[in-house]
C-alpha cells in the first residue's frame, strides 16, 4: 500500500474502528515514519474530520466520540458479500429487518463507488432469494434483546409457550443463541428448573433484561451443546428408524443436525423430531435402501400416502393433446 490518498483513508478507517490508536501503532500498520503519520493526521483535519491527539512519544489518536464517517474501503467481494448477507436475512427466519435492510442497501449505494453500485444492482437483480417452508420467522427484539444480555452477562425475563402449548414464565442465565433447522434457539441456565434449558425465540415473549448478573462458562460451546441434545428437542413427532446403509456413509449422507446416528444390525439407527413427515419420508425415499420404521405410526401413514400418490402419477402419463400444449408452455 504506497498511494499516499489511500494510506490516509486507511488511517480514517483505523481511527474509526477504535477508541484511540497511537502514532506507533499507525507507523507500523503503514509502514511510514511517526512524522508522515502527523502529516496524515494533519490531512484529515484539514478536511474537517474531528480528530482528538495527545501528547508524548508518538502521541495517540482518536475520533471524536459520536463522530463517523463515509468512505467505505470495500473490495468488491466485499461489497457482494455484505449484501448478499442482507438479502439472505429471511433465510433465516429475520424477515422483519426488511425495512433496516432497504435502509442500509440505500446508504450503500450512496457512499459506494459507482462500479460497486452497479455490481450490487446487478447481484439484486439476477439473484433471488426465498425461504424455504420450514423457516420459522423470529422477532428481531427477542434474538437483540437476548445477545445483548449475553454479552453483557445479564439474566433475562420472557414468556414462553411450550410445544405443549404450556405457558410459562421463564428467567435464565443465557449462554448463547443458535440458529439451525430454520429457527432461532436460546440456550441458558433456567432458574425455574435449576438446569440448563434451550427455548425456541419464535416462542419467545416480553422479553426484558434483568439487572441480575451472572458468570457464563467460559468453556460452553452453543454448536457443541446442540448437536448433542438436538435431536430430541420437542417436535410434533419423535422418529426412529432403520436404514440399511453403514453407519460412515450415513454419517456423510445426513446433515449432523436434529439426526442422532448409530450403528445397528449392519446398518444405522436414525433417532430425531420432525414437525413435518411428508419432506423427511422423502428424503428417506431418495436415499434408495432399505427403510424399517419403528416409530411413530404416523410416518408409516406418511409413507402409504406418498406411495398413493407416486402410483397415481405413474398411471397418468400426460395425452397427446395434453403433452403438445404443456411443451408449449
Amino acid at each position: 500500500m504506497y498511494d499516499p490518498i489511500m494510506r490516509v483513508l486507511t488511517v480514517l478507517e483505523i481511527l474509526q474502528a477504535r477508541d484511540f490508536v497511537t502514532g506507533a501503532e499507525l507507523s507500523e500498520r503503514l509502514e511510514v515514519d511517526l512524522r508522515t503519520v502527523q502529516r496524515y493526521i494533519v490531512r484529515l483535519k484539514d478536511l474537517s474530520i474531528p480528530i482528538d491527539s495527545s501528547r508524548g512519544v508518538g502521541g495517540s489518536y482518536r475520533l471524536r466520540p459520536g463522530f463517523r464517517l463515509p468512505p467505505l474501503l470495500l473490495t468488491n467481494e466485499e461489497a457482494l458479500a455484505l449484501s448478499l448477507g442482507l438479502h439472505a436475512l429471511r433465510q433465516v427466519g429475520l424477515s422483519a429487518f426488511a425495512p433496516a435492510t432497504e435502509s442500509v442497501l440505500a446508504k450503500l449505494e450512496r457512499v459506494l463507488p459507482e462500479a460497486l453500485s452497479e455490481s450490487i444492482r446487478t447481484m439484486e437483480d439476477v439473484v433471488a432469494f426465498e425461504p424455504g417452508p420450514w423457516v420459522v420467522s423470529t422477532p428481531v427484539d427477542c434474538l437483540i434483546s437476548a445477545a445483548t444480555a449475553i454479552r453483557t452477562c445479564r439474566r433475562v425475563r420472557f414468556a414462553y409457550q411450550a410445544h405443549s402449548g404450556a405457558a410459562s414464565r421463564r428467567e435464565i442465565e443465557p449462554y448463547g443463541v443458535l440458529h439451525t433447522d430454520g429457527r432461532w434457539y436460546l440456550i441458558g441456565y433456567c432458574m425455574l428448573r435449576r438446569a440448563i434449558r434451550t427455548f425456541r425465540l419464535d416462542r419467545v415473549t416480553e422479553i426484558a433484561i434483568c439487572k441480575n448478573t451472572f458468570r457464563r462458562p467460559a468453556d460452553f460451546d452453543a454448536r457443541v451443546y446442540l448437536k448433542e441434545r438436538m435431536p430430541f428437542v420437542q417436535s410434533d413427532y419423535q422418529i426412529d428408524v432403520w436404514v440399511d446403509m453403514p453407519i460412515e456413509q450415513a454419517e456423510r449422507t445426513f446433515a449432523p443436525w436434529r439426526i442422532a446416528m448409530e450403528q445397528l444390525d449392519g446398518g444405522t439407527r436414525l433417532r430425531c423430531g420432525r414437525d413435518r413427515l411428508e419432506m423427511f419420508a422423502a428424503m428417506l425415499l431418495s436415499m434408495g435402501c432399505k427403510i424399517v420404521v419403528h416409530s411413530p405410526d404416523e410416518l408409516r401413514a406418511t409413507f402409504k400416502e406418498l406411495a398413493r400418490r407416486a402410483v397415481l402419477a405413474a398411471k397418468h402419463p400426460i395425452g397427446k393433446s395434453r403433452s403438445k400444449n404443456f411443451n408449449q408452455h
